[in-house]
């Protein structure tokens, strides 16, 4: 594997989240351009070291994002509002995929799950503007 492959399996691997190309060539302090990062990210995940999923996002549109393979499967969060990544921790859904083979007949040979909306930090703040909001005497305008 060349030293470029490396570096971006590296920064994978020590991603807390997952990671968009551009993310990714960030990372990498200009050490190689945006179609190397792509390559290396195809080879990666062909290499079976690095998984993908792609991700609808209203202000941002349609992305993929890739984490390492390095570690146990885990499935994340995605906040509508700051865009920031949460853990949703390791898979929790083969007992259920199990029961889906078994009843199809199918053998599922990977998956990916993600959940979008609004983080707790986001949620919370919302709460906070609107409190702020009902104590100034700001109410919205009947059928808001």
């Amino acid at each position: 594997m060349t030293r470029t492959r490396k570096k971006i399996l590296e920064i994978l691997e020590t991603a807390e989240t997952p990671l968009s190309a551009l993310g990714v060539e960030a990372r990498t302090l200009s050490s190689c351009d945006t179609a190397t990062v792509y390559r290396s990210l195809h080879y990666l995940e062909e290499q079976g070291l690095a998984d993908s999923f792609v991700l609808f996002c209203r202000e941002h549109g349609t992305e993929r994002y890739y984490v390492a393979n390095s570690a146990k499967h885990r499935h994340w969060f995605h906040c509508e509002v700051c865009h920031r990544f949460v853990d949703l921790g390791e898979c929790r859904v083969e007992p259920l995929l199990s029961q889906m083979e078994a009843a199809t007949g199918v053998r599922i040979r990977s998956h990916t799950l993600y959940a979008t909306g609004t983080c707790a930090d986001c949620l919370h703040a919302g709460q906070q503007a609107a409190s702020r909001s009902h104590q100034e005497g700001e109410y919205p305008r009947q059928g808001e």
